[in-house]
C-alpha cells in the first residue's frame, strides 16, 4: 500500500460545521490547526483545536464536531483539549470553546470518566489566569456543561441546549423549558445569547477585542470612541452606563439574571472598565442581584480590570421569602467580593444608597463619588423618621420631616464631612471624574495579608 501524502491526509478530514465555526473565529487565513490527525478507532477526534489572530490577537480554541460520532468526548478529544489548555495558558492567551457533543464515549468506559476528569482539571488551572469564553452552539450536557460553566462567560444559541441531566430523563418534569437558552439566562447560566452561530461569533470576539489576554496584561479598547452624551442624575442603570463608556463599547451581561443589576464591559478613553449599575428594574437587590455582581465584581478583579459601580439602591430585599432562599448568604457574598477586590474600585452614587446595599458596597471602594442631591442613608428615610422622631409625627407633617431628614443627616455633604465621600460632583463632570480617578488608581498597590485565598461565602 502506498503511503498516503499530507494533501491526501488532509482531503481525508471531515467537513463540518465545527470547522466552520472555528475558522469563522478568526481572522482571515490565520487558523493553525493542532492534532489534526489525533483519532481513535480509525476516526479523528471528535474535536478541533487550533490558535490563530482574532483582530491581531493570539487566542485558542477548540470545536467539539458532533459529526464524529455525536461529538463523544474521549481519550484522544481529552489529550488535544490538555496539550490546547497547557499551550495557552504557557503562552498567556485567551482560550474560547465551541460546545456541540451529546456526551462522553460511553464505549470506553472507565477511560471517558478519566477523559473528563483531565479535561476539568485542565481547565480550572486557567482560571483567573487567561480569559476563558464558553460558546455553546449545539447540545451541551453533563460532565461538559459543568466544564462550560467554569469559563468566565458562556454565549449561547437560542436553539442550543444545556444541561445537566437531560429533561426528558429528569424525575422532575413540572418544570418547562429546563435546558433552553431562555432558562439558562434567567438562571445567570449564560452571560449572553445570540441568535444563531454567526451571531454567538461575533459576541466572542467582541469580548475578546475588550478582555486582556492574561492576568498580566493591561487591557484596553481599540475601538473607543469619545462620548458626547448629556449624563444626568435621573439616568438609569444601562442608560446611565452608555452615557458614561466610550461610545458603542459597553456589552451587557446577564442581562435576564436579576431584575435590580446591570454588569457590563466597557471602556472608558480606552481603558477596559467593569460597570455595575444598580436600579436597572426593582429598587431593591435580589439574592440573584448579589450573587451575579458578586460574580462579575470577582472576575474583574482576577484580571485587574477596574470596576465602576453606579449605585442607585434602596437597600437588599428582606421579604420572608428571601431570607428563606438564603439572601443573607447572597449579600455576605457581596460584601466580602467588594471588600476583598484589590482591582481599582469606584463608587458613584446618582441618587440614593440606604442601609445594607451601601454598606455592602461603597466603603470598600477606594474612591467615593457622589452627585450633590444624593440621598445615604442607614435605612429608608421614611422609616428613618419613624424611628427617630416618630414622636413628633402628627400625620401632617410626615412629608416635612422626611425632607428635613434628607437635607441633612441622610445629606452626601454630612458624609463628605465624615470623609465617607472623597468627592461631590454634579452630573455633567461624571465622564471627567470618573477618569481621573481611573488615572490616579492606576498605580494601585496593595499589599494583603499572607494566606492562601479568602474563604468565600458561597
Amino acid at each position: 500500500m502506498a503511503r498516503k501524502t499530507l494533501a491526501e491526509m488532509e482531503q481525508s478530514l471531515p467537513s463540518s460545521k465545527a470547522r466552520e465555526r472555528i475558522e469563522s473565529l478568526f481572522d482571515a487565513e490565520s487558523f493553525v490547526e493542532t492534532g489534526k490527525f489525533v483519532g481513535s478507532g480509525g476516526e479523528t477526534a471528535s474535536v478541533i483545536t487550533g490558535y490563530g489572530l482574532v483582530d491581531g490577537a493570539t487566542v485558542y480554541a477548540f470545536s467539539q464536531d458532533i459529526s464524529v460520532k455525536g461529538g463523544a468526548v474521549n481519550k484522544a478529544a481529552a489529550l488535544k483539549l490538555s496539550k490546547l489548555y497547557s499551550m495557552a495558558v504557557k503562552n498567556g492567551c485567551p482560550v474560547v470553546g465551541i460546545y456541540d457533543s451529546k456526551g462522553g464515549d460511553i464505549t470506553e468506559g472507565s477511560v471517558m470518566l478519566d477523559s473528563y476528569a483531565y479535561i476539568t482539571k485542565s481547565a480550572a488551572k486557567l482560571s483567573g489566569v487567561v480569559p476563558q469564553i464558553s460558546l455553546v452552539a449545539g447540545i451541551c450536557a453533563g460532565t461538559a456543561a459543568m466544564i462550560a460553566s467554569m469559563a468566565d462567560f458562556t454565549v449561547m444559541t437560542e436553539k442550543a441546549e444545556f444541561f445537566m441531566t437531560a429533561p426528558f430523563v429528569s424525575e422532575d418534569d413540572s418544570f418547562k423549558g429546563a435546558g433552553t437558552s431562555a432558562n439558562a439566562a434567567k438562571s445567570g447560566t449564560a452571560a449572553i445569547i445570540a441568535k444563531d452561530d454567526k451571531a454567538a461569533v461575533e459576541e466572542v470576539k467582541k469580548l475578546i477585542r475588550i478582555l486582556p489576554s492574561n492576568n498580566l496584561e493591561l487591557s484596553g479598547n481599540d475601538y473607543y470612541a469619545d462620548n458626547d452624551a448629556d449624563i444626568t442624575a435621573d439616568l438609569k442603570a444601562d442608560a446611565m452606563i452608555k452615557a458614561i463608556a466610550d461610545k458603542n463599547s459597553v456589552i451587557e451581561l446577564y442581562k435576564d439574571f436579576g431584575n435590580a443589576s446591570y454588569t457590563a464591559l466597557g471602556s472608558i478613553s480606552w481603558k477596559t472598565v467593569g460597570f455595575v449599575a444598580t436600579d436597572k428594574a426593582d429598587e431593591k437587590l435580589s439574592a440573584d442581584d448579589c450573587s451575579k455582581i458578586a460574580r462579575f465584581v470577582s472576575f474583574c478583579d482576577a484580571f485587574s480590570i477596574p470596576v465602576v459601580t453606579v449605585l442607585d439602591s434602596a437597600g437588599i430585599g428582606g421579604t420572608q421569602a428571601a431570607e428563606l432562599s438564603g439572601s443573607v448568604r447572597d449579600a455576605a457574598k457581596l460584601a466580602q467580593i467588594y471588600a476583598s477586590a484589590t482591582t481599582a474600585k469606584i463608587a458613584l452614587v446618582t441618587e440614593k444608597a440606604y442601609g445594607s446595599a451601601y454598606c455592602a458596597i461603597v466603603p470598600a471602594n477606594d474612591m467615593v463619588i457622589a452627585y450633590e442631591n444624593s440621598v445615604i442613608s442607614a435605612a429608608d428615610p421614611k422609616a428613618a423618621v419613624i424611628f427617630l422622631r416618630g414622636d413628633e409625627l402628627d400625620g401632617s407633617n410626615e412629608a416635612k420631616l422626611i425632607e428635613e431628614y434628607k437635607d441633612n443627616e441622610a445629606s452626601v455633604f454630612t458624609l463628605a464631612a465624615t470623609g465617607s465621600i472623597d468627592r461631590v460632583i454634579d452630573p455633567a463632570d461624571t465622564r471627567t471624574a470618573l477618569l481621573s480617578a481611573l488615572d490616579t488608581l492606576e498605580g494601585k498597590r496593595v499589599h494583603a495579608p499572607q494566606r492562601k485565598h479568602i474563604n468565600f461565602v458561597y
